[in-house]
């Protein structure tokens, strides 16, 4: 799994993709033209201090790298987490990330 790093490329993909939101995350999605996806994870200092934080983005990042077989590839993927995400258990977070995918239709099966 290859991350987004850049503060530009998070920017390219706010601008030009298209966004969904549940109650724990706002998913952007936004073509790459590369053979592989890239995913980038921001949680903001609303959301809990940084234990919490990097909780949050271990979360998301274990959640996307366990199915990331069943995502079409070439997207740059950017997932936001909300202030609810704090508490939530993995399976509540593995739950939001493929309910995301699946609004964006993103998944193959």
């Amino acid at each position: 799994m290859e991350s987004l790093k850049k503060n530009d490329d998070f920017k390219r993909v706010y601008e030009t993709g298209k966004s969904y939101a549940n109650k724990y995350y706002v998913m952007y999605v936004s073509e790459n033209h590369l053979d592989h996806n890239r995913l980038g994870v921001s949680v903001s200092k609303k959301v809990g201090n940084s234990v919490v934080r990097h909780h949050v983005k271990r979360l998301v990042k274990e959640s996307y790298r366990l199915h990331e077989e069943m995502f079409n590839s070439g997207l740059d993927i950017v997932i936001v987490a909300r202030k609810g995400a704090a508490g939530i258990k993995f399976a509540t977070a593995e739950s939001a990330v493929l309910h995301l995918s699946k609004l964006h239709r993103i998944l193959h099966s």
